[in-house]
C-alpha cells in the first residue's frame, strides 16, 4: 500500500491545476497525479479555441457581469448562478497567473493578451494560443508539477474507487506496463478524468475518453448530474469526426450548404456562425435533413456542410488557425485556403458528470456531501454549463475550479489521518476481476462490442431525441450490456495487455451510456443539447431542475435539484 496525503485521478488541466494549487498551498503535503496516459497526452491538450476572461484587452467595456450572462443564457438556465459567479470572477486572475507561469498566449499589436469572439459571447473576450491553446498551457502545468516534487504515476489505470461508510479513502490501480496492482491511501481524493465522448461513434474526444471517472463513481453509490446534456461540436470533420475549433468561426469562417447560402440567418441571425453549440449543431442537422447538405462530389442532398475559410486569405489562416488547416490538409488533403472543409456535428462535450459544490466537494445525492471525494473540469457537474456550454468556458472551468478544489482539499486534510483499509480484500477483488475477463470463454470481440455499443447510443439519442427512440435504444442497450459476459480477450499475458484496458473502458462505456439514455428519456422537454421532438418547449414549471441519477443493477433511480438562481430570472433564449 501506497500512502499520500491527496491523490489526484486525471493528468489533464483539472487534476494538475489542483495539484499545483495544493503544492503551493502546503510544500509539505504529499501528492500524488495518476494518468492512464502520459499527462502531456490527456484530452485537454487537444483544447484549441481558447479561455474566456473579461481581461478588457480588445473590448474595454466588457464585464463579468457580461459573461455571467453570456454563460447563464448559453446554458439555457440551467446553470448554477452561484457557479457561474466564481468562474467569470476568477477568470482574469487565471489567466494571468498562467501567464506569470510561462503560458506563451498570443498577443495583440500592442503585446497585450489577444482576445478573438467566440460563440455565445456578446463582447470580444476569449484568450488564447494561435489555436493549440490546451497545449500550450498543460504543459507549463506539467513542467511547473515537477519542479515542485508531485509525484506522476503515468499509464497507470485506476480501476477502482475505495469508498467506504461516506468517506473516500482511495484508489486500486493497475499498471498498463506489467499489470502490477497497488493501493494508494490517502487523507483526500480528486477525479479530474474528463469527458466520456467515446460512448458515441463519432467524437471529437480522444481515445481514453471513455468516462472511466463516472462509472467508477457510480459503481459506487455516486449519483451522476445531467447526464442527459452531452454536447455536439458544430464542426468536426467529415467524415472523420476531428475537431475543428470554433476559432475558425470566431476568425470569420463561413458556414454556407450546397446552395452556397450562409444558413446561419435563418436560425441566429444577430450571431450568425457565432450562435451556441447547440443551436448551431441543430440547424446544421435540419439543413442535411432538408437535403440542403453536400455530398463529396460536391452535389447536394450529402451528409456534411461545408465550413468556407477561402475569403480569410492565407496569411490569416495560417498566423490564427494553422493547426484547423493542418488537420484538414493532413486527414482529407484539403488546402482550405483554396477549398472549403467538409463538417457535421460530431460529440464533443459532457456537461454533466459528478456533483460538486463550488469547492469541488463531491455530492452524495440531492443533500449532503462525501467527505474526502473531491472532482473538478469535464469530470465534475458543477453546473457552470447547464444544459449548452459556451466554448472557451472549459479550460476556464478546468484552471478556476482546479485551482478552487486544490484550496479546498490542502485544508480539508490538514491535521487528518489516513483512514484505515483492508488492503489485501481490494488487491484480491481486482486480481480476480483481471483474472475472470482473461479466463472468460466468449464469443463476442470487445472492439464489435464497443461500436454496437456506440453505434446505438449516435442511433438513439444523438442531435434529436424522442421516448419512441430513446426506449428502443435503452432496449437495446441493455441486450448489449448482457453481452459484456460473453466477450473474449485474445491476449493471456500480463505486460502491457491493452486488451484488458479496452475490456475495463468498455465497462464504464456501458455504464455511462446507460445514464446518459434513462436520464434523457425522463427529461421531457427540450433545453440546450437535449432536443426532444415529442416535447419541443423548455418547461421550466417542472424541470428547471439538476437530474440525479444513482447506478445499481436494478436500474437507475432518478431524483431532481433546483437550480440556483442568484442574478438572472430565466427568459427565453434568442440570438
Amino acid at each position: 500500500m501506497i500512502d499520500y496525503d491527496v491523490v489526484i485521478v486525471g493528468g489533464g488541466l483539472a487534476g494538475c491545476r489542483a495539484a499545483l494549487e495544493i503544492a503551493r498551498q502546503d510544500s509539505s503535503l504529499k501528492v500524488a497525479l495518476v494518468a492512464k496516459t502520459h499527462p502531456i497526452r490527456s484530452h485537454s491538450v487537444a483544447a484549441q479555441g481558447g479561455m474566456a476572461a473579461t481581461l478588457k484587452n480588445a473590448d474595454p467595456e466588457d464585464t463579468w457581469e457580461a459573461h455571467a450572462f453570456d454563460t447563464v443564457k448559453g446554458s439555457d438556465y440551467l446553470a448554477d448562478q452561484d457557479a457561474v459567479e466564481i468562474l467569470t470572477r476568477e477568470a482574469a486572475e487565471v489567466v494571468i497567473d498562467l501567464e506569470h507561469m510561462g503560458v506563451l498566449f498570443s498577443r495583440a499589436a500592442d503585446g497585450r493578451i489577444a482576445q478573438r469572439p467566440f460563440g455565445g459571447h456578446s463582447r470580444q473576450r476569449t484568450c488564447y494560443a494561435a489555436d493549440k491553446t490546451g497545449h500550450a498551457i498543460l504543459h507549463e502545468l506539467v513542467n511547473n508539477l515537477r519542479r515542485m516534487g508531485v509525484q506522476i504515476y503515468q499509464e497507470w489505470y485506476v480501476i477502482q474507487l475505495i469508498l467506504e461508510d461516506a468517506q473516500a479513502k482511495g484508489v486500486v490501480m493497475y499498471r498498463l506496463l506489467d499489470g502490477a496492482i497497488e493501493i494508494v491511501r490517502a487523507k483526500a481524493v480528486m477525479f479530474a478524468t474528463g469527458g466520456y465522448g467515446r460512448v458515441y461513434n463519432t467524437t471529437s474526444n480522444d481515445f481514453a475518453s471513455t468516462g472511466d471517472g463516472l462509472a467508477m463513481s457510480a459503481l459506487a453509490g455516486v449519483p451522476l448530474e445531467d447526464m442527459e446534456f452531452v454536447q455536439f461540436h458544430p464542426t468536426g470533420l467529415y467524415p472523420v469526426g476531428v475537431l475543428i475549433s470554433e476559432a475558425v468561426r470566431g476568425e470569420g469562417a463561413y458556414l454556407i450548404n450546397s446552395d452556397g447560402d450562409r444558413f446561419m440567418i435563418n436560425y441566429a441571425p444577430s450571431r450568425m456562425e457565432l450562435a451556441p453549440r447547440d443551436i448551431t449543431s441543430r440547424a446544421i442537422a435540419v439543413e442535411i435533413l432538408a437535403g440542403r447538405g453536400v455530398h463529396p462530389d460536391g452535389t447536394a442532398g450529402g451528409p456534411f456542410v461545408y465550413l468556407d475559410l477561402r475569403h480569410m486569405g492565407r496569411e490569416k489562416i495560417m498566423s490564427k488557425v494553422p493547426f484547423a488547416w493542418e488537420e484538414a490538409h493532413r486527414l482529407l488533403g484539403i488546402d482550405s485556403v483554396d477549398q472549403p472543409m467538409p463538417v457535421r456535428p460530431t460529440v464533443h462535450y459532457s456537461m454533466g458528470g459528478i456533483p460538486v459544490n463550488t469547492d469541488g466537494q463531491v455530492r452524495s445525492g440531492v443533500d449532503g456531501l462525501i467527505e474526502g471525494f473531491f472532482a473538478a473540469g469535464e469530470a465534475a457537474c458543477v453546473s457552470v454549463h447547464g444544459a449548452n456550454r459556451l466554448g472557451s468556458n472549459s479550460l476556464l472551468e478546468c484552471v478556476v475550479y482546479g485551482r478552487r478544489t486544490g484550496a479546498a482539499i490542502a485544508q480539508f486534510v490538514q491535521n487528518r489521518n489516513l483512514p484505515v483499509i483492508n488492503e489485501q480484500h481490494y488487491i484480491s477483488a481486482v486480481e480476480q476481476q483481471i483474472q475472470a475477463l482473461l479466463d472468460q470463454p466468449g464469443n463476442i470481440r470487445i472492439g464489435e462490442l464497443r461500436q454496437n455499443l456506440q453505434d446505438c447510443m449516435t442511433q438513439y439519442c444523438g442531435v434529436f431525441r424522442s421516448e419512441n427512440l430513446m426506449q428502443t435504444g435503452l432496449k437495446q442497450l441493455q441486450k448489449l450490456q448482457e453481452q459484456y459476459q460473453q466477450i473474449y480477450l485474445d491476449d493471456q499475458g500480463k505486460l502491457w495487455n491493452t486488451e484488458i484496458l479496452e475490456a475495463l473502458e468498455l465497462r464504464s462505456l456501458t455504464i455511462v451510456g446507460q445514464v446518459i439514455l434513462t436520464s434523457a428519456l425522463n427529461r421531457q422537454e427540450s433545453r440546450g443539447a437535449h432536443f426532444r421532438e415529442d416535447y419541443p418547449q423548455r418547461d421550466d414549471r417542472k424541470f428547471l431542475q439538476h437530474s440525479f441519477a444513482s447506478y445499481s443493477s436494478d436500474g437507475i433511480k432518478l431524483e431532481y435539484k433546483p437550480v440556483a438562481v442568484t442574478m438572472f430570472e430565466p427568459l427565453e433564449r434568442k440570438y
